[in-house]
């Protein structure tokens, strides 16, 4: 094992700030952070990848109409461009007291071909926390594309695969094979729904297509206590002078597309062409399969932490799951008393003031949808959900206090990023083209409901909308490209919002 100790010369540099993880959060606030500094500081990705990828574009490459380039693109480039170090390599240990008469640093394992293997030591002044989630496929025995079970579409490589078994369950079926295809949520207390519920369109999109629906049958599983949930507790949406729930919403677009569900339903293992789950009545049941795409739980990458004296001191910065605690209220309390007040605004760590956690990073106080446990000591119920929008959010406030903190010397955080106050839009498109295609468009405000603000939806009902039709499909795959231009950091990328 070879180590190396990253020293930067702080003759000309007045700061080091290191961003871990080059997802939505962590690319958007190491981009903020460099426009806002300058050249006078030095803004560092530490990231296990060497390409971005935009997510929510994944779904169109499990169905075989994009291909993993039109998705992702090299980081380096683009942060040579912008004067942003970057070093390929995975977190692993953070010393936020410093080690061996150092200051604060992170320990990383270089992932890159040219340092694979050696252990790096990058000091920081501030360090932003945007590692993402750890796909947890082994939370659920026998999940995932590295089991040969399930198929995912979290991450382009996976998406590229699921595809690969699409194209074959189509061949199949073309030939007089009935297939059933199982898709959604692959464990008890899984979050994302919405990127399996798209998947599961497209699937059924591109079957009937093909003229096959008679030979699938099409069935969407999850923990949601009732369609339309979303990790969010469900949603009123004003549509037509009526207000209608998600859950008629969201029945209403399966039923449409013949596809059946099963919900309040914890999958608990999963074996080669059968899955295993326990519904919220305590029943152990089995779903036999031909195709299955199957959301994993999450969980923190596995950071620790440790004090000066080298002592453990991870249970202090992180959760149980592995995600960082920040500004929050984490008292254990009855569901009824919690609160959107218990939600961080700032994601800063309550033990280190330089220390931020941004995106799915960070540890929620608790759920939005109500925590369920059947007869067998069984939770299930969806996770919150922090994706897309909310995660580029949380990036952008947390990159614009520390610089203002950087620059100004101010500590009072004036930017504030919480999803109790914060608005989502989520558009589930199926199909592709600008003429093959529909989309459910849904925008909620705020994330978190707030019964003391808005005490008979829980939100601003004027501004929680729903609507279907080939609309949200062209917004798609408008917001695609815009999102490519602005986190390649084309011209003028900053003038286009979260």
């Amino acid at each position: 094992m070879v180590c190396v100790f990253l020293k930067y010369q702080k003759s000309n540099i007045m700061a080091n700030i290191v961003v871990l993880g080059a997802g939505v959060a962590g690319h958007t606030a190491a981009l903020i952070l460099k426009r806002k500094l300058g050249n006078s500081h030095r803004v560092t990705v530490v990231a296990p990848n060497s390409r971005y990828q935009w997510i929510p574009s994944n779904i169109w490459v499990g169905i075989g109409k994009m291909t993993p380039e039109q998705v992702s693109f090299e980081l380096a480039p683009v942060y040579r461009k912008q004067g942003i170090e970057f070093i390929q390599a995975r977190a692993t240990r953070i010393f936020p007291e410093g080690k061996s008469g150092s200051g604060p640093c992170v320990e990383a394992e270089g992932t890159s071909p040219e340092n694979k293997g050696q252990i790096l030591t990058v000091p920081y002044d501030f360090l932003v926390n945007a590692t993402g989630p750890k796909l947890n496929f082994d939370a659920t025995p026998g999940l995932g594309p590295e089991k040969g079970n399930t198929v995912s579409v979290c991450t382009y490589g996976h998406a590229v695969e699921a595809n690969k078994a699409l194209r074959e369950a189509l061949e199949r079926m073309k030939k007089g094979e009935n297939l059933r295809f199982l898709i959604g949520t692959g464990h008890p207390t899984a979050t994302c729904q919405g990127a399996a519920f798209e998947y599961a369109l497209n699937v059924a999109f591109e079957i009937n297509k093909h003229g096959l629906r008679n030979k699938a049958e099409i069935i969407w599983i999850t923990n949601e206590y009732e369609l339309g949930d979303f990790g969010m507790g469900g949603a009123f949406i004003k549509k037509g002078g009526y207000y209608t729930s998600t859950k008629i919403f969201t029945e209403s677009i399966l039923a449409e597309y013949g596809i059946r569900w099963i919900k309040r339903a914890g999958i608990t293992k999963v074996e080669k062409g059968l899955a295993y789950y326990e519904t919220l009545d305590g029943e152990q049941l089995t779903q036999p399969f031909d195709f299955a795409m199957l959301i994993p739980a999450f969980a923190g990458v596995g950071l620790q932490a440790f004090d000066k004296e080298g002592s453990d001191i991870t249970a202090r910065l992180f959760a149980p799951n592995g995600l960082m605690k920040v500004d929050a209220d984490y008292t254990p309390k009855p569901f009824e008393d919690w609160s959107v007040r218990d939600w961080p605004s700032i994601y800063q760590n309550p033990d280190y003031d330089n220390i931020y956690a941004a995106g799915i990073a960070f540890a929620p106080p608790h759920s939005i949808s109500k925590p369920m446990t059947n007869k067998n000591g069984l939770a299930i119920y969806p996770t919150p959900p922090r994706t897309g929008m909310p995660s580029g959010v949380m990036g952008k406030v947390v990159a614009l206090n520390i610089a203002d903190r950087i620059l100004r010397n101010r500590h009072d955080h004036r930017h504030k990023a919480s999803m109790g106050r914060m608005g989502a839009a989520c558009i589930i498109s199926s199909g592709y083209g600008i003429w093959n295609g529909m989309a459910a468009t849904m925008t909620v405000f705020p994330i978190v409901p707030d019964y003391e603000k808005y005490p008979i939806w829980g939100r601003d009902i004027s501004y929680t909308v729903g609507e279907p039709g080939l609309a949200g499909h062209w917004i798609k795959l408008f917001l695609h490209y815009m999102f490519l231009y602005k986190a390649k950091a084309h011209p003028f990328w900053f003038l286009i919002p979260e």
